[in-house]
């Protein structure tokens, strides 16, 4: 089991950085790939980015390409989203996930996901 918990959400201005962080419990965290969604006000949940369990393999979707960057440090058991050039839309709760599985397919392709945070807000407002 993996418990989940995400942190570093706040209030910034449009373009400005955030950095989200998720803190993981549990030995299996470090073979299962980790990622991120968000729900914006009045949107359906999406997918951001994903990391396999090694760090060496990220995806993301092409909202966030060349902005957001994910990261992971096994030997502190916790995932990040570091968030750059921030836009109004970019405004949802953050939520950290994990997958069964190592790979950033296992992930992306899983049907569901077990392991769920209960997410940081972030707001992006001038």
């Amino acid at each position: 089991q993996v418990h989940l918990v995400e942190s570093g959400g706040g209030v910034v201005q449009p373009g400005g950085s955030l950095r989200l962080s998720c803190a993981a419990s549990g030995p299996a965290f470090r073979m299962k790939a980790m990622g991120w969604f968000r729900q914006g006000p009045g949107k359906e949940r999406e997918f951001i980015a994903v990391v396999n369990w090694s760090g060496h393999s990220t995806y993301y979707t092409d909202s966030v390409k060349g902005r957001f960057t994910i990261s992971r440090d096994n030997t502190k058991n916790t995932v990040y989203l570091q968030m750059s050039s921030l836009k109004p839309e970019d405004t949802a709760v953050y939520y950290c996930a994990a997958a069964e599985g190592g790979s950033t397919a296992d992930f992306v392709g899983a049907p569901s996901l077990n392991f769920w945070g209960r997410g940081t807000q972030v707001t992006v407002s001038s």
